[in-house]
Order: C-alpha cells, then structure tokens, then sequence
C-alpha cells in the first residue's frame, strides 16, 4: 500500500458553533503526567526535547530504553499487577514470580543481543456482554507481556503528543468518564444529529503495512521497529493449530490499545482540523453535529476513509441518530442515551450491560441456594459495587429496577426455603421488607445513587 493511502480526504471546514464542548485539556503542566511517562524510563531531557520539537520529528535510539533494568522491572511490576491468563507456555504470573529476576536478566539479555522471539499467542473466546455471542481474546506469555509493556512505556510518549483531546481511551489520565461527559455536553449544547461509528472488527483487522508506516514516520530504531512488526505477527495458537496473522492485533496484548489508537489517530486529526465535535474511545465512536444535511456528509467522509485505511463499516450498527426526536437513543460505552416521550435527555443503561449483571447475578441466587442468606448477599454484594462504580450516573429508574429484581431473587430463596413455589412475590413483599434486606447487609444500588447525588456532582467526577 502506497503511504498516499494514510493521506485523510478533505472534510469542508466548519467554524466552531456556540455552545459546542472544548476540547477538554487533561493535560498538566508536570511532563511526566502530561505525556503518562514513568520516572526513570525517560529523562527529564527527553521530555523537553519531546516538548519542543525534534528534528525530523523522528527518535533514533529508544531501544536502550526498553532493555534498561529500571523498565523491565516497571514493565514486570504492571504485568503482576493486573495478573491475568497464563499463554502457550503455561507459566502464569505467580509462577514467573517465582524465578522473575532470572527470567527479566535473561528477556534483558535476548533483547541486546536482537535475538528476542515473542512466543505464539494462545486465543480463547469470551462472551459479549449481553449476548450469545463471543470475541476472540489473545493471550500472550507473561514474559511477552512484559516486553510489551516496557516497549509501550518507551515509545508511548511520542505518539501521546500528536493524540487528540476528543480520544479518551487506553491513555494516561483518561477515562471513560471523560467521553460520557464529553457526548452528555454536546447534546444539551444542541448537537442532536449523532453518527454512530461502528468500525467492524477493528483489532482484528488492522492492516500492519499501514499501520507500521504510521509509527515509522516517528520512531527510525530499527531494534523498537523490529519488536512491534514481531509483536503483530506473532503466531496464534488455538485448539492445537497455529497461525501466522496477516493482519489485526489481537485484543490481550498490552501494546494493542496503543497501536489501535495510532492508527485511528489520522481519523481524530481529520476531525479537529475540521473542528467537528466527537468523541472516541478506543474504536467506540460517537461524531455530534447540529445539521442532518452535516452528520450525512461526514459519515460519507469517514466510510471513504475507512475504505482508504483498508477498514470497514459495519453496515447495520453504523447508523445516524436524531436525538431531537422522541424516544430516539443511541449507545455509548455501556450507557444508552435516550430522548424521552417528554423531550428529557435521559442516561440509561444499554440493556445488555443489564443484561451481563443479571446472568452474573442469577447463579448466585438460584432458589436451592444452600448458602446462609448473609453469605449470599455478601457475594451478591461484590457484582453490585462494581457495577454501581460505573453505572451510578445512569438514571435513578435503573437502579431501582435492579434492586427491585435482586430482591425478587432473594425473596424466592426465602419462599422455597418455607416451602413455597415460584417467584418471591406478591405477599411476600410484605414477609421480607426492603429494610429486612437492608438489614442484612444488601447494597442498594438506589441508596448508594441518592447519597452520590447529594455529595458530588457528576461533572466533579473523577477517573
């Protein structure tokens, strides 16, 4: 592929309209923090040289960085930190650690010498969220995991630089709270017109010629080079057979955030050079404008760039949204933004994130649940705090849907205990009380969102 085809289309230019969301600055005056550099791994001379601007705008010597003691004891640090699968070679995280300083001087070693081989990647398959459907997952060794790790850390500050205020995922200082307040202030500024970008399979089928011409306008080390083309070639391994992909980076590895967000980076520039109002997380992608006629043009813009990009639109998910119009929604991020029969902008929860609580839920309070109820409750417990975590800036109706529904469960559990049948309902509302579950300990997802409300305001929220 010619380097003509990462070239963006031109979008018209349009001026900024009033009311329109800044794009948010997270950025602080501390350049460690601004570019999400860990001490130790760059020097304090190469964040300023990275502030001012380098010739060419191009880094020739990375690769010490990464094989330096100090960023693969960092890279093993997170790796153990966020613990995770065992790959292909069986060694999990509390195996490696139990011999890490051998294996980190022998990566070390392999790494200098140029004589480093990532191992094959072992693919499993997860459900969706809500369906019956599944993703494919790649896990590397722990011992890639580290390496990846250490190359992110070396070459992350470079392309964080370019990235856009309006791309929120996988990036120092970013969360997914910063893009649902980013989407939530466009639309009550007016933005109504919405185009839901849906890239079909994007990890998956990223084209490495590409992508790879992308980071080699920035990075010349042929050593850091030689890593990342290793890292998107690494064979798969699933049921026995092996494969060498052609494209994609498997969704697993701990460079594959970043790499995604380089390629998607153009597409991000071509946006804010034409001052249209987005936000992106990771290859979730919501475009906000004020005109239909506007919101048709630029889906048209993105497909032909995407075509360009060798990427595809999924034709059925891909789709423009009037949120002006009643009963009108669109989902983002496990959130579903809905217009009510009223006209009110409502924040509700896509039903099947819901749904992904309740099967989770469910096993836990099945009706010959032998379990003393406190033990139950105190499992059940677990699944709602990290739920009401994300969730708690949906609307209230949520949440007393779902303490409605957990009750039920729990009420069912008592009533076959008694001898009953069916579902704990009825006159059993009156048996067990809300407030006999309250206490006993259940959290309230109802509770706990009317005490956030009184104490903290949303758009004090942090990540």
């Amino acid at each position: 592929m010619n380097h003509e085809a990462q070239t963006p289309p031109q979008v018209p230019a349009r001026d900024k309209q009033e009311g329109e969301a800044p794009q948010s600055s997270h950025k602080s005056p501390d350049l460690w923090q601004r570019y999400g550099v860990e001490r130790g791994v760059w020097s304090e001379a190469m964040l300023i040289a990275l502030e001012r601007g380098i010739k060419g705008n191009k880094w020739f010597s990375l690769i010490d960085k990464v094989t330096s003691e100090r960023t693969l004891g960092k890279a093993w640090e997170q790796v153990r930190a966020k613990a995770g699968s065992c790959g292909v070679d069986r060694i999990d995280v509390g195996l490696f650690e139990k011999d890490s300083q051998r294996r980190l001087l022998t990566v070390r070693e392999h790494l200098t010498k140029n004589t480093y081989r990532p191992d094959a990647i072992r693919r499993v398959h997860i459900p969706k969220a809500g369906s019956n459907e599944t993703r494919p997952l790649g896990i590397p060794t722990v011992r890639d995991r580290v390496v990846q790790a250490a190359v992110k850390m070396a070459i992350e500050p470079i392309f964080e630089k370019s990235f856009s205020d309006n791309s929120f995922g996988f990036r120092p200082g970013r969360c997914t709270k910063d893009a649902l307040r980013q989407v939530e202030r466009l639309l009550k500024s007016g933005h109504h017109h919405v185009v839901d970008i849906d890239i079909k399979g994007y990890f998956d089928n990223i084209p490495h010629q590409p992508l790879m011409k992308l980071i080699e306008e920035k990075i010349a080390d042929g050593k850091v080079l030689g890593l990342l083309k290793a890292f998107l070639t690494q064979p798969v391994e699933e049921r026995g057979e092996v494969e060498t992909p052609s494209k994609g980076s498997p969704q697993g590895g701990v460079i594959s955030p970043l790499l995604a967000n380089i390629y998607l980076n153009p597409l991000d520039q071509l946006l804010d050079g034409n001052n249209i109002p987005f936000a992106r997380y990771a290859d979730d992608i919501v475009i906000l404008v004020k005109s239909e006629g506007e919101a048709h043009q630029i889906l048209e813009e993105v497909r032909h760039w995407m075509v360009k990009q060798e990427l595809e639109l999924h034709p059925e998910k891909t789709r423009i949204v009037d949120m002006a119009e009643a009963l009108q929604h669109f989902d983002f991020l496990g959130y579903r933004f809905k217009r009510s029969g009223k006209g009110k902008l409502l924040r509700l929860i896509r039903p099947k994130s819901e749904k992904k609580l309740r099967e989770a839920i469910r096993p836990l309070t099945k009706r010959t649940n032998g379990q003393s109820l406190e033990s139950i409750i105190k499992a059940i417990n677990q699944r709602l705090n990290g739920w009401y975590e994300y969730f708690k800036q949906a609307h209230i109706s949520q949440h007393i849907r779902m303490d409605q529904w957990t009750r039920m469960r729990l009420r069912s559990i008592l009533r076959k205990r008694r001898g009953g049948e069916g579902k704990g309902v009825g006159k059993d509302h009156f048996r067990w009380k809300n407030s006999y579950f309250a206490a006993k300990g259940l959290f309230s997802l109802e509770s706990a969102r009317l005490a956030e409300s009184k104490s903290l305001r949303y758009e004090g929220a942090k990540c």
